[in-house]
């Protein structure tokens, strides 16, 4: 999680923005448009979906401050504004969807040998597509709980608080998650069956 170096703690920047000071509400929104960004890209994987769902969470906070009262922390509560805004889009894609499986029958992907660093550069990037098409064909709760642990650094009690579940299933979705997406990266090629 992103560690505040500003000595004004978000929750008195909320307190001023509720006030009517809309620079309070500029400086929270300065403050956690990276990681909302970041988060909503990797759960997107699209660089301007993930713009589309910041703007949508940082609308949604301004309209909802009112209901924040303090007793998690401010970025828990916009972390899960901004996954709700990424479900309400996947929602959306659901109908285009083409499973992993599919995609990768039809495409016959068979990982080239690297002949030169050229060759490794476009091995490397293909490897990463499919890593994010198989993290995106995992449901949508355990891809969540792997994006925030894995990508975004956040420990489990903090995904727990922003999607207000218990330690104990984050720890479950994340295990659970995590074995599916090495199964479909071992079906893939990408990685050895142990």
């Amino acid at each position: 999680m992103v560690e505040v170096s500003d000595p004004e703690s978000d929750l008195e920047l909320v307190r001023r923005a509720l006030g009517g000071e809309h620079q309070a509400f500029e400086t929270l929104v300065r403050r956690w448009e990276r990681p909302v960004f970041s988060l909503a890209y990797r759960l997107t994987g699209s660089d301007e979906e993930a713009q589309d769902v910041c703007q949508e969470t940082f609308l949604a906070a301004f309209r909802n401050l009112s209901s924040f009262r303090g007793e998690a922390k401010f970025s828990s509560w916009l972390y899960r504004i901004a996954l709700n805004a990424c479900h309400s889009r996947q929602r959306r894609r659901t109908a285009d969807h083409v499973s992993l499986e599919e995609q990768t029958e039809a495409n016959g992907f068979d990982p080239p040998a690297p002949t030169n660093a050229v060759d490794e550069d476009l091995l490397r990037h293909e490897q990463a597509q499919l890593v994010r098409r198989a993290l995106a064909a995992l449901p949508a709760e355990m891809r969540q709980v792997i994006v925030m642990k894995e990508y975004e650094g956040l420990k489990l009690h903090e995904i727990a608080d922003v999607l207000g579940i218990p330690v104990s299933t984050v720890k479950t979705r994340l295990y659970t998650g995590l074995n599916l997406l090495r199964r479909r990266l071992e079906g893939l090629g990408l990685l050895r069956p142990f």
